[in-house]
């Protein structure tokens, strides 16, 4: 068997410099309003946390070994468990073995590149608040009244899943 594999990692992740910046900074409301029923961007950026992919693999010995090849290392997880995260500088690629049926585009607000906590950030029930006030429909929410872990997915105009994942509690609980 032939295989040919162009992979091209291109991650601008924006986690930090807006220490002491109030949710209102980062949310814009409006949107338009008229025929088209696509949201249209809002002015400004949002920290949405860092990026990762996670791949529904076949063989997760055989992807792990093919990721390796490439330069990723095991950064986490259990391959006993059929599952594994591997990293390579700041880009991460979870495996994930017969977990779930398709990739998903995932973002993990209050984390570094590196999975580790931040002291700031947008929490993921202010990021959920902003993207339905701008007209995102959401396939699961987060509990907006909740503190804790929390995560919300989302289906993009081309059926590909994002998760958005956060492992740590809401900024000052």
């Amino acid at each position: 068997m032939t295989m040919k594999l162009l992979v091209t990692v291109t991650t601008t992740v924006i986690v930090s410099g807006f220490a002491g910046c109030t949710s209102n900074e980062h949310t814009d409301t409006n949107h338009h309003t008229g025929a088209s029923s696509m949201p249209q961007p809002a002015h400004g950026t949002m920290p949405i946390g860092a990026f990762s992919v996670s791949l529904a693999v076949k063989d997760i010995h055989a992807s792990k070994a093919f990721y390796e090849a490439l330069g990723f290392e095991e950064a986490g997880g259990n391959i006993s468990q059929n599952w594994v995260v591997l990293r390579n500088g700041t880009t991460t690629i979870g495996l994930f073995q017969g977990m779930f049926d398709m990739n998903i585009m995932t973002f993990n607000p209050g984390w570094t590149h590196a999975a580790q906590p931040l002291d700031s950030f947008m929490d993921v029930r202010e990021i959920q608040k902003s993207l339905k006030n701008r007209g995102i429909t959401l396939t699961t929410e987060a509990d907006e009244n909740s503190t804790g872990v929390a995560n919300f997915t989302l289906i993009d105009p081309d059926g590909n899943m994002i998760l958005f994942d956060q492992h740590v509690p809401k900024p000052g609980s």
